[in-house]
């Protein structure tokens, strides 16, 4: 078994316990969660993805031997570090993911003991489709290697969209091609079924808000993919990496939603710092053939790292220091 494989079963081995404890253990029906169970929900996900760094560390050497392409040197601990960029990339795309979940919530009346299983529900869906979107994205730069430059051009034109957008227009879930697809094919009933995903009315089986709910929030998160996942592939071409990384991150999306959710309109300028990230990644993609000549690959994925966490962060403090000195107290929207 190569040192790949091993670390792909631990992966799979902690994720299997850490979902039985948080479906057991940290989810209950019908349970509002409160910021302070958010909070340890949210140190509960992070410090397993920090844990799971710190096992990548270990195995850095080993996973370095068995690099076969003899153009490229992997350091020894490349691929933590790797997997460290990439898990704070998806992390910090997750505030994005965050603030439309609650439009979408909003939007349908869902009530707050419901969140959790529908979160849970719909971010499991997520997963399914992120692996295999990430599959095919994986399989297509092994085949195509110019899809690289394809994404790189890509993500260039998201980041200048992103920090030149001017936030005015919301979205509507209401309006969206997929509700507009589901009501035109499937029943649907303008209730949340007590809870239920599906209820009879008249006979026959109609589907509730909560089950609209739950196929917007994987729809939408697959959206979000389509910047993530080639942003990740900008950063660690190794599968295992980009994987798991996106995994973590998913998984740690709901936890994060119940901490963030009456903050997250507040980080102004967070979108501009997600935007400059997804820039120099772009660039980075594009100009990969000319980079690798003068910089090392170890050295390539400590600028990345010390730029995304320098621009995320930087971000946040800034939008905070930015309501503080210019917004009223009586401004701040307590309704979610």
């Amino acid at each position: 078994m190569t040192t790949h494989q091993i670390v792909y079963l631990v992966f799979g081995i902690v994720l299997s316990v850490a979902l039985v404890a948080d479906l057991g253990l940290l989810s209950k029906k019908n349970k509002i969660i409160s910021i302070k169970s958010a909070l340890y929900q949210t140190f509960f996900w992070v410090g397993l993805a920090l844990a799971f760094f710190v096992f990548l560390l270990f195995e850095g050497p080993a996973l370095a031997q068995e690099n076969t392409d003899p153009t490229v040197k992997v350091g020894q601990y490349q691929l933590a570090f790797e997997f460290l960029s990439a898990y704070l990339m998806e992390w910090s795309l997750s505030i994005d993911n965050i603030f439309v979940f609650i439009l979408i919530f909003n939007s349908f009346g869902v009530k707050p003991n419901h969140y959790s299983r529908v979160l849970l529900i719909g971010i499991l869906m997520a997963i399914v489709f992120r692996i295999l979107f990430i599959t095919v994205g994986v399989a297509l730069v092994a085949k195509f290697h110019w899809v690289l430059y394809v994404f790189g051009a890509f993500l260039v034109y998201t980041g200048y969209k992103m920090f030149t957008a001017d936030g005015d227009e919301a979205f509507d879930p209401h309006n969206s091609k997929i509700y507009k697809w589901m009501k035109k094919f499937l029943p649907l009933t303008p209730t949340d079924g007590d809870g239920k995903f599906m209820i009879r009315e008249n006979g026959r089986p109609v589907y509730t808000t909560l089950f609209v709910v739950v196929v917007l929030l994987a729809a939408i998160d697959l959206v979000f993919a389509l910047d993530s996942i080639p942003a990740v592939m900008g950063i660690s071409r190794d599968p295992l990496i980009i994987y798991t990384s996106n995994i973590f991150a998913v998984l740690g999306l709901r936890s994060l939603f119940f901490l963030l959710r009456g903050a997250v309109n507040k980080f102004d300028y967070l979108q501009q710092g997600i935007a400059i990230v997804l820039v120099f990644i772009g660039i980075k993609m594009l100009g990969e053939h000319w980079i690798n000549q003068w910089i090392s690959k170890p050295v390539q994925v400590g600028i990345s790292l010390g730029l995304i966490a320098v621009c995320i962060s930087g971000s946040i403090f800034y939008s905070i220091f930015m309501a503080k000195k210019g917004m009223p107290a009586d401004v701040v929207d307590d309704s979610v």
